[in-house]
């Protein structure tokens, strides 16, 4: 009977499958348009993020321009060049730098935005709004090379705006940009400044997104703003919070190489100096390529069990991305 019963279910099982198959074809031509539109973005990111990490190889091999990638010969041993980089004497200065300025843009620059985007939704004055939103983002589409340009007017020791009129005071100049104290704190400020207003974007996006009727429910129950933004406005962008949050987790190893290299200089070295420096110096300019490939793996190994780390936590909550 119960053989019986085996062969039945898998007759049956049998027969549904082709079914599903016909059925997911359906499905596939009845959207082809929207699958269509995906379509070259898929194709990006086959070319310009999948393929590129055949490259990866290199981090193995001894990498020589004139043999190629699969004429140059393996290392000996074969994490020959992840030691080199472990063994630096810098590797404590590189690592510790890194994580730091990371740690610090993420806990000083997640904040910010959310409560811009909050105040913001509360201005009931659309021109005002506008404008506010307008002039904050607009920092976001400038360089790192400008950016430099008006800290330097600003906070140059020899002929900054602000050493003036310290000077004009009585007072001695102060080496924003040349110090080992004050080097990072500008370094987090200027990129939250950067990022104010466009990170703002997403969240009013999220709470533009949240059912009105709960505003006016709450309004009726005699709940205030501050009430309301606590208990409808900040649940109801707490999975964007999340999936920013995991996002950037991934990139705690990228400390921002751009803004780093057009700022920093010698004095600063033993704060500002992160791993992508070092590696433009020591892996580019010297042609390693290999020690370069080597260090980039090492990162991207921990960003990803950063974000999978990350995601796991966030799902005890439900709020995971995947």
């Amino acid at each position: 009977m119960e053989q019986q019963i085996a062969i039945h279910k898998h007759t049956e099982a049998a027969i549904r499958r082709p079914q599903k198959r016909v059925k997911g074809m359906k499905r596939l031509w009845q959207y082809k348009a929207m699958y269509a539109m995906l379509l070259p973005g898929v194709i990006f990111y086959l070319i310009f993020r999948y393929v590129p990490m055949y490259g990866i190889i290199i981090a193995f091999k001894d990498f020589s321009i004139v043999d190629g990638i699969l004429g140059s010969p393996w290392a000996q041993p074969w994490d020959k060049h992840f030691l080199t980089f472990f063994h630096s004497p810098y590797f404590v200065q590189l690592l510790t730098n890194t994580f730091l300025i990371s740690l610090y843009k993420l806990a000083f620059g997640a904040l910010p935005p959310i409560l811009f985007a909050l105040l913001l939704n509360e201005c009931r004055v659309g021109w005002f709004k506008s404008l506010i939103q307008t002039l904050t983002y607009m920092p976001h589409f400038l360089s790192w090379v400008i950016i430099y340009g008006i800290l330097l007017a600003l906070l140059s020791q020899s002929s900054g705006l602000f050493n003036q009129w310290v000077v004009h005071l009585g007072l001695r100049a102060i080496p924003f940009l040349t110090s080992t104290d004050y080097f990072r704190t500008i370094l987090v400020s200027s990129e939250v400044w950067q990022n104010l207003g466009w990170g703002a974007i997403i969240y009013l996006a999220a709470i533009a997104g949240i059912d009105p009727t709960l505003y006016e429910a709450a309004r009726v129950d005699g709940a205030g703003r501050l009430r309301m933004i606590w208990h409808i406005t900040l649940p109801g962008i707490r999975s964007v919070i999340v999936m920013l949050l995991i996002l950037r987790l991934g990139h705690i190893m990228d400390a921002g190489f751009e803004q780093i290299y057009i700022m920093y200089n010698i004095q600063v070295y033993p704060v500002a100096d992160i791993i992508d420096t070092w590696v433009f110096r020591t892996g580019l300019q010297q042609l390693n390529f290999s020690l370069a490939a080597a260090v980039g793996l090492f990162k991207a190994v921990i960003g990803l069990t950063l974000v999978l780390v990350a995601n796991r936590i966030a799902k005890i909550w439900g709020d995971g991305i995947w």
